[in-house]
């Protein structure tokens, strides 16, 4: 084959329709035989694994929620390309391309096999996805089309007289192409219908739904009256369970049957418990409002939410277990093989930190951890709301370390005094006149006694309080504003019920959570 770029093109198709191809092949056969060994959910494990702390923070900075949404389309990008440097690779040195192709499959299988969740079948999607796609590559290229395609002229033609054909007039070219894009529309068809055929995840689903959730041996208390602003625009007292923020390291949501789901608790202890869901529902239920927060919010971020929580107090179990009085830490683990360290005085204490199995009063969304996960109040979730949770390991902070911290976060995570401005918008035009300015304020394990608020370079002005339901949520709070046309800035500081007033030094999320005053500007006409 020359090295003219309409033929680098083609055999560049052929690489691509050969890689979607094996790609949907690999998420259709992980789907039938090992879920958690989707060859992108693999890849992106490793890559959410190997990323230093300025990538994590900057991937949530850029998509938010959506961090794992991009991470697969880029991991896809990156395929694609590498496939049509196979497919010219394999056009000019036989078997080149079909070789890289089916080295990237075995070494995705490889790294399947490395994860915690990783099972005798975890290797087969990848390594079959690889060895599909290598064969698809070589029939395409060997086949009558291409060859048609990419023929030289006849030695006695006069070069002057021949124009090179191209994909849009050459009916070879064209057939071959065809072919090309078929094989990669049967590869996406493939993938689509492995998404369609999660069984374990349809059945799980099927089984949540199917749950009734015991009613609480101590139900949260009553909202009190005066606790919702009715201000357009800020955010709801309660979190509804679809706009819940989901940050976690979980690519493909694990499914955990209720019937099959175990808690251990072990390490320092006197002795080992284990506890079924059956059991768990039998148990004295507690339903508590608490604010949950993400590590990596940044100020004026959305990633926190209040939800109400139904479950049982985690303090009870490590009574019945028999904690080791040298023992400061409990390492939990998820499902999927995430680990968070949790402060035990923070697991032992008079605050509400539940086992929980219910959210805004159904069963937990899969994506929020269904069956059972942890929720504690005023630590942040990287060291203490663990999903899927199915071990607790008693231990000590010299002793054990958990995903977050070996990759550079601080230990124990306590959620920072912060308040946020959802009304006005920040860059939204606000009408001149009679206004109002609004928001939410937290500190789960304080509370919240007041919030002011500065317009411009004027006083700080007290913001009328909204009553909370708990020291552990959220209160919402706002301020009339006479708008006056022009350019301001308006910020906010949050004083928490202690005493403390948020501070004004600016920091990163990452080691231990951001901190400074949320301030917007906004245009007033």
């Amino acid at each position: 084959m020359d090295a003219s770029p309409g033929r680098r093109g083609m055999a560049a198709a052929a690489g691509v329709g050969a890689a979607a191809l094996g790609a949907g092949a690999g998420e259709l056969l992980a789907a039938l035989f090992a879920p958690s060994a989707s060859p992108f959910a693999v890849i992106g494990g490793t890559l959410i694994d190997a990323a230093p702390t300025w990538a994590k923070d900057t991937a949530i900075a850029w998509f938010g929620t959506a961090d794992k949404t991009a991470l697969l389309v880029g991991i896809g990008i990156i395929l694609l390309a590498l496939a049509a440097a196979a497919g010219i690779a394999e056009a000019r040195w036989s078997r080149s391309g079909v070789i890289a192709l089916a080295v990237i499959g075995v070494a995705a299988g490889a790294l399947a096999l490395t994860r915690a969740d990783a099972g005798l079948l975890s290797w087969l999607p990848s390594v079959l996805a690889g060895a599909i796609a290598a064969v698809a590559l070589r029939m395409l290229l060997r086949s009558a089309a291409f060859a048609g395609a990419t023929a030289s002229p006849p030695a006695s033609a006069d070069r002057a007289e021949v124009r090179a054909p191209d994909a849009a007039t050459d009916p070879s070219r064209r057939r071959f192409l065809a072919w090309a894009g078929g094989t990669a529309l049967v590869g996406v068809a493939v993938g689509v219908a492995g998404a369609l055929t999660k069984a374990g995840s349809a059945a799980v689903s099927t089984v949540r739904e199917a749950i009734r959730l015991p009613r609480p041996a101590t139900p949260a208390p009553a909202v009190p009256s005066g606790a919702a602003l009715e201000v357009p625009g800020l955010a709801p007292l309660i979190t509804p369970n679809r706009d819940f923020y989901r940050i976690d390291t979980a690519l493909i949501v694990p499914t955990v049957d209720p019937a099959d789901w175990r808690l251990r608790i072990h390490g320092m202890v006197a002795d080992e418990v284990t506890l079924t869901w059956d059991e768990l529902l039998a148990l004295p239920l507690t339903e508590r409002a608490v604010t949950l927060s993400c590590v990596s919010n940044p100020v004026g971020g959305d990633l926190v939410g209040t939800a109400v929580w139904l479950g049982y107090p985690i303090r009870e179990l490590l009574q019945r277990a028999g904690v080791d009085a040298d023992a400061d830490m409990v390492l939990s683990t998820s499902a999927d093989g995430f680990t968070a360290g949790t402060p035990l005085a923070a697991l032992t204490d008079d605050r509400d930190a539940l086992l929980a199995i219910g959210m805004n009063g159904e069963p937990l969304p899969l994506a929020h951890g269904f069956p059972v996960r942890m929720v504690v109040p005023g630590l942040y979730g990287y060291v203490s709301a663990t999903k899927w949770v199915t071990d607790l390991e008693v231990t000590r902070f010299d002793r054990a370390r958990a995903y977050w911290t070996d990759r550079g976060w601080s230990e124990r995570g306590p959620i920072k005094l912060q308040s946020r401005i959802d009304v006005p918008r920040a860059g939204r035009a606000v009408d001149a006149g009679d206004a109002v300015i609004a928001g939410v304020a937290w500190q789960p394990g304080t509370g919240i006694s007041g919030v002011d608020v500065q317009i411009d370079d004027g006083p700080w002005e007290r913001a009328e309080l909204a009553s909370a339901l708990s020291a552990d949520t959220w209160v919402q709070w706002r301020m009339p504003w006479r708008a006056e046309a022009g350019e301001h800035s308006i910020r906010c500081r949050a004083i928490a019920a202690d005493g403390t007033v948020q501070t004004d030094a600016v920091a990163a999320p990452a080691p231990d959570g951001a901190s400074g005053w949320h301030t917007i500007d906004v245009t007033v006409s």
